[in-house]
């Protein structure tokens, strides 16, 4: 059990860490953590999710906490649910992960976050103990919603003004993933010649990883795109939650430029708003902010620490460098498909390719996320703090976070393995490269 209960999530491969047992007593131990009337319950299109969420399920009722399952959904659907319904909600999902895994996604009541210390922890240790308590004299109830999908597709479509968008012609990767059930229902009703790939549910992920954070996976879409004369192409991971982008010259966007993009028009219609981005996300998202009349607050990397300080904040829209995007009135929850539809109303409302609307938030150069297995992750972070200590501002936010006038890098350690994750970004990009070697060469 510690093995497959992750900072955020649950997440292991099947059968061998992550089997029906092993989800009934977790199903056991979220009826007494999560409490509630009820537990609203979805899955993605991985085979083994119809047994793990029938198992997790029972042993929900177990304890007298009624089940209301959505079937097959993205997390943001899942999320969007726990919202609307004020119950608490798990999503079966292993995201991007390859086609062995599963996993599990936990909130509270208005998709409230759950993570290591705020209920994780005490599920894991429940369930691994065995240590539960007795089964209800009555079983909770169970009922099926089988129009979510629908009234999220709504949802999603209410954060734009579908009367103002002029015809796009779009691309979207759906990786075999559950954008393939979502995008055609949210798209249904907007202005948008749809230009499908890989949209048949297939968690064996026949065509490629869901994952568009490598770029080898966005490859198929950025030659779609030319090639159909698409205005813009997008990429969702295999849960639906993340989003990413490419132009209509086929390259990719950095989700940085996408968070500094919706910014700026939510901005618009809500001056002085506050607005969140990580520690990772590029300098242009805080100049963005500024520069637009809101204030912009940093955060740790995390869905759990982003969705706190939003709840702290009042802030209207949160954005990772990892392609999650947070709105307020999202019930504060992350969701790739309203990032998209805001994103898609920006374009169909200009004049202008998305290639000319993203080059003004185009300025550094960035090195992208680069990971180096550590033996001493502690010894090796402060020898990069003491080589740096001289010449740059150096902050214990989230790992190291180091800025000069010129460049800056976050080295942290990864929450799950014995890596160390680095990003560097410049004004240019031989003083990227420079810094980056040097980074590396310490640490390595």
């Amino acid at each position: 059990m510690t093995q497959i209960v992750k900072a955020y999530d649950v997440r292991g491969t099947v059968p061998d860490q992550l089997n029906s047992d092993v989800c009934l007593a977790l199903g056991r131990a979220a009826a007494v953590e999560l409490g509630g009337p009820e537990i609203v319950v979805a899955r993605d299109m991985r085979p083994s999710g119809v047994e793990l969420a029938d198992a997790f399920m029972r042993g929900v009722r177990m304890h007298g906490v009624g089940t209301v399952d959505l079937g097959l959904g993205s997390t943001d659907l899942l999320y969007y649910a726990s919202g609307s319904l004020d119950l608490p909600g798990v999503m079966f999902t292993a995201s991007h992960n390859p086609a062995g895994y599963n996993g599990m996604k936990f909130c509270r009541a208005g998709a409230a976050p759950v993570s290591t210390n705020t209920g994780l922890l005490a599920m894991r240790d429940r369930a691994a103990s065995g240590a539960l308590a007795a089964p209800a004299r009555r079983p909770g109830s169970h009922r099926t919603i089988d129009d979510m999908v629908g009234r999220f597709a709504e949802h999603v479509r209410s954060f734009i003004d579908v009367a103002q968008m002029s015809p796009l012609r779009v691309a979207v990767d759906a990786g075999n993933g559950m954008a393939g059930l979502m995008v055609p229902a949210v798209f249904e009703s907007l202005p948008i010649d749809l230009v499908p790939l890989y949209f048949e549910l297939d968690g064996t992920f026949p065509n490629h990883p869901a994952n568009p954070l490598e770029p080898e996976n966005l490859r198929d879409l950025q030659a779609r795109v030319v090639a159909e004369g698409c205005d813009i192409g997008l990429a969702f991971d295999g849960d639906a939650d993340r989003m990413f982008c490419v132009d209509e010259q086929g390259r990719a966007v950095s989700p940085s430029i996408v968070t500094a993009m919706i910014s700026e028009s939510l901005l618009a219609a809500d001056p002085g708003a506050t607005i969140l981005f990580n520690v990772i996300c590029s300098r242009i998202v805080p100049e963005t902010i500024e520069r637009a009349g809101g204030v912009g607050v940093r955060t740790r990397v995390g869905h759990s620490f982003i969705k706190e300080v939003m709840a702290e904040t009042g802030a209207i829209f949160g954005g990772e460098h990892s392609a999650h995007y947070y709105f307020r009135d999202n019930y504060r929850a992350d969701s790739g498909l309203i990032a998209a539809v805001i994103l898609l109303e920006i374009l169909a409302r200009s004049a202008q390719p998305f290639s000319a609307l993203a080059a003004p938030y185009d300025v550094y150069a960035a090195s992208g996320e680069i990971n180096s297995t550590v033996p001493d992750t502690d010894a090796a972070m402060n020898a990069v703090r003491a080589d740096f200590a001289a010449e740059a501002e150096i902050a214990d936010r989230d790992g190291l976070l180091v800025e000069a006038d010129t460049w800056w890098f976050n080295l942290r350690p990864s929450n799950t393995e014995p890596f160390l994750r680095l990003n560097v970004e410049a004004e240019d990009p031989a003083i990227m490269a420079a810094v980056r070697d040097r980074v590396l060469s310490i640490i390595r």
